[in-house]
């Protein structure tokens, strides 16, 4: 079963009311409305970069997005992910202490100048990873989350895998140089983006500009926290091999945008080729909040249960990025599963959702059942045999 319907802005409020309906004649669509210009997407002094909406995964602008190259530093943004995922799971919590190793206090490179003997809480030490890239806060927190640094990074690999991203080798928490060490700059936003909507709570760690530790006051290295307010996150990297390093997020209005810049040449750069990302997302793309997780989209026929509609609809938020002023051209098809037979529980999967712009489909998601139906008895299972039956012939005579 296909159905189509407007995603007008009137229309997205009321869906649930207009999706029974069959497919709607040409005549009825939304008249399109002459199309955004939209310049070439800017080019940069990099080697990798890539711009991606938080909220819908769309990729704006790319160029050599899934080349390896070595992270440095922005390695510990899965070092905080892990921590931050940890600490939602209860097995750690923020007021934990911490001992510090050997190991640790001597790791070289960026420092949260932790001592050896001391306990720092888990906050202090997310915050000195996080805010000042500390290579000695990293490596104490992988000894206390897996007993050593090695185990850490196994973890830490058996997340990118998981987390999709297919371009990236961890052999330390820190991002020190390693000879199997990479990333790419498409998986460092991927992982932005789970940091950004699976852990808000500890979000705002990204944004603020100093931490002061054992009488040290330093700054955070991301120079757009000072120059742009709608900057807020997340971490830069730096080292010989991997050059000048920035992995951005900036909201304005309901859009969040991701940026990752890698292998530029100052600091200066990475802030200046980041900034031009940025501005060019925001000001030739929105991104609409289509459905909200739960809605109801459609209530097809069941077969054999004990009841005989069946509540659909998405099992997360759908959102959608697009050139600016031209969301009234979005239409949306429901391919259902055909014959519906019970039992059905929630969260089945019973077709998918399809978002056109003109004749391009620029999103899909799965439909799921919001609520369980139950077989029906006998005599309700035998009554809907005859019904179907008859209703296939009807079927099958119309076509």
């Amino acid at each position: 079963m296909n159905v189509f319907t407007s995603l007008g802005r009137s229309a997205r409020l009321c869906l649930f009311a207009v999706m029974a309906t069959v497919v709607l004649p040409a005549s009825a669509q939304p008249v399109p409305q002459p199309q955004s210009i939209i310049p070439a997407a800017p080019q940069l002094a990099a080697s990798s970069w890539i711009l991606m909406d938080a909220h819908s995964g769309r990729v704006l602008v790319e160029h050599n997005s899934d080349e390896r190259l070595p992270p440095a530093s922005l390695t510990k943004l899965m070092t905080a992910y892990m921590i931050e995922r940890e600490l939602d799971r209860g097995s750690i919590n923020l007021t934990d202490m911490i001992n510090v190793s050997e190991k640790a206090w001597r790791t070289g490179g960026s420092k949260m100048f932790i001592e050896v003997g001391d306990q720092v809480s888990v906050d202090d030490l997310l915050h000195g990873i996080i805010i000042v890239s500390g290579n000695d806060a990293s490596v104490a927190m992988a000894e206390h989350i897996a007993g050593g640094e090695a185990p850490f990074a196994d973890l830490m690999n058996q997340h990118a895998t998981r987390l999709g991203m297919h371009n990236t080798n961890f052999q330390n928490a820190t991002g020190l140089p390693g000879d199997n060490h990479y990333s790419s700059a498409r998986d460092m936003a991927l992982l932005s983006q789970y940091i950004i909507n699976d852990y808000p709570e500890h979000y705002e760690i990204y944004s603020q500009r100093t931490f002061s530790f054992g009488g040290i006051d330093q700054p955070n290295r991301n120079r757009l926290l000072w120059r742009d307010p709608s900057v807020d996150g997340l971490k830069t990297g730096w080292t010989t091999e991997a050059g000048y390093g920035l992995v951005a997020s900036a909201k304005r209005d309901d859009m969040r945008l991701i940026s990752v810049v890698m292998g530029t040449n100052s600091e200066e750069a990475r802030a200046q080729e980041t900034q031009k990302l940025l501005s060019y997302g925001f000001r030739f793309f929105e991104t609409t909040k289509l459905y909200e997780r739960g809605a109801v989209l459609a209530t097809p026929r069941v077969w054999g249960g004990n009841i005989n509609e069946l509540r659909i609809g998405v099992d997360e938020e759908v959102f959608m990025t697009l050139p600016r002023n031209r969301n009234e051209e979005l239409r949306a098809r429901l391919n259902l599963n055909a014959d519906l037979q019970a039992p059905i529980a929630i969260g089945n999967e019973v077709g998918t959702l399809e978002v056109y712009l003109g004749s391009e489909v620029v999103g899909e998601r799965r439909l799921v059942a919001l609520e369980n139906i139950e077989e029906g008895g006998f005599f309700k299972r035998l009554l809907d045999q005859v019904q179907r039956f008859f209703s296939g012939l009807i079927s099958n005579f119309t076509d």
